[in-house]
C-alpha cells in the first residue's frame, strides 16, 4: 500500500475516523485522556493548510481621481475579515470532532482503552453492546489491607503471609474459575457434565443478559514474589472496584490480608496493549497511524462487530 503525506487539514479531518487504542496511565481519569487526545488532534489540524477565508462580492468603487483611488480598490478585492481566523478563532476545536468510549476504565486502572472517533462511533457502540471479554494483570501485595482495597487509602489491618505459597494460590483461582464456570450454566439450568452444557458451549460464548453481573471466564497465577503475586484475569463487566475486592476475598481464603497493588487491563476483545498509542504519541500523525492499524485489525476480526455468543437469562 503506498502512503502519501498530506498536508491539507479538510482531507486528513475526513479520515479521521475508526477506533483509536490508547494505553491510559494509572492516576488519570478517562475524562482526561480524552481531553487531552481531542486537544491534540484539533491542535494537530489547525497546524496544516486551512482553506482560504471567504471573498466578498464583488462590488467595484467609483475612482475620485485622487491617490485615494488605490486603497478603495484594495478595500474592494479584500476577503471576508470576519471568516479570517484571526477573527474567527481556530478552525478546529474539540466540538467538531465526535468521540465516544468502549469501555472506561478505573482511576487506578492502566492498560488498554478504546476509543470511537467520527464514524467510528458506531463501530465503538458495536464493540461495546458485544461486551468482548477483558484480559488483566492484577498484582496484590499480601500482609496489608486497606479500607477500599486500593493503594491509595489508609491501611486497616496487618497480617502475617509467610504461610502463604504459589501454589495454594493457583489451587484457589483454579477453584474460583470453576465456581464461575457452573454458575454459568446453573443460570442456564443446564448441569455441567450433560450434552446440553456441551452445545450450549459449542453455540458460542456465554455471557450473562445482564451487563452488571461481573464473570470471570479464566484466572491463574503468572508470578508470585512475596509480598507480591501477579494473577492473570480474563472477564466481563467486571470494574475497578470489583477486581480489587476480589484479590482481598482471595487473601481471606488464603488466612491473611492483601490490597490490589496494581490493575493493568493487557487486552480488550483483539485489541493487545502492544498496539496501544502511549502518551508521548498522542499526537495527530500517531492517532491516524492508530486508526489505520485498527481498521485493518477489524477488517481481520469481523466477529468483533457481530461474534457468535448465546446470553443468560438470569
Amino acid at each position: 500500500m503506498v502512503l502519501t503525506k498530506v498536508y491539507d487539514a479538510a482531507t486528513v479531518f475526513r479520515h479521521l475516523n475508526g477506533i483509536l487504542n490508547v494505553y491510559k496511565p494509572a492516576g488519570m481519569k478517562v475524562k482526561h485522556v480524552r481531553n487531552a487526545i481531542l486537544s491534540n488532534i484539533c491542535k494537530g489540524l489547525n497546524s496544516l493548510e486551512q482553506r482560504e477565508p471567504r471573498e466578498l462580492p464583488k462590488s467595484p468603487l467609483l475612482g475620485t481621481g485622487t491617490a485615494g483611488d488605490d486603497v478603495l480598490h484594495k478595500i474592494a478585492s479584500n476577503p471576508d475579515l470576519s471568516d479570517h481566523i484571526l477573527s474567527a478563532g481556530p478552525h478546529y476545536t474539540p466540538s467538531d470532532v465526535r468521540f465516544s468510549t468502549v469501555a472506561p476504565l478505573g482511576d487506578h486502572t492502566s492498560g488498554v482503552l478504546l476509543f470511537g472517533i467520527n464514524k467510528g462511533t458506531g463501530q465503538a457502540s458495536c464493540i461495546k453492546g458485544n461486551r468482548p471479554v477483558r484480559v488483566y494483570h492484577i498484582t496484590g501485595r499480601m500482609g496489608t489491607a486497606t479500607e477500599n482495597h486500593l493503594p491509595d487509602t489508609h491501611i486497616t489491618v496487618r497480617s502475617n503471609f509467610r504461610h502463604v505459597s504459589a501454589e495454594r494460590i493457583s489451587g484457589l483461582a483454579s477453584s474460583m474459575q470453576a465456581s464461575h464456570q457452573r454458575k454459568m450454566y446453573e443460570l442456564c439450568g443446564v448441569d455441567l457434565q450433560t450434552q446440553a452444557a456441551y452445545e450450549l458451549a459449542c453455540k458460542g460464548l456465554i455471557r450473562p443478559a445482564d451487563n452488571n453481573h461481573p464473570v470471570i471466564y479464566g484466572i491463574n497465577l503468572i508470578h508470585f514474589e512475596r509480598p507480591h503475586f501477579t494473577l492473570e484475569l480474563h472477564a466481563i463487566n467486571e470494574t475497578e472496584e470489583y477486581l480489587a475486592a476480589l484479590v482481598h476475598d482471595m487473601a481471606l481464603e488464603l488466612r491473611t490480608v492483601a490490597h490490589c497493588a496494581q490493575i493493568r487491563c493487557v487486552r480488550h476483545s483483539h485489541f493487545d496493549i502492544r498496539d496501544s498509542l502511549l502518551r508521548h504519541g498522542w499526537n495527530l500523525p500517531g492517532i491516524m497511524k492508530n486508526l489505520r492499524r485498527h481498521r485493518d485489525l477489524l477488517r481481520e476480526h469481523p466477529q468483533m462487530m457481530h461474534p457468535r455468543q448465546i446470553n443468560l437469562q438470569a
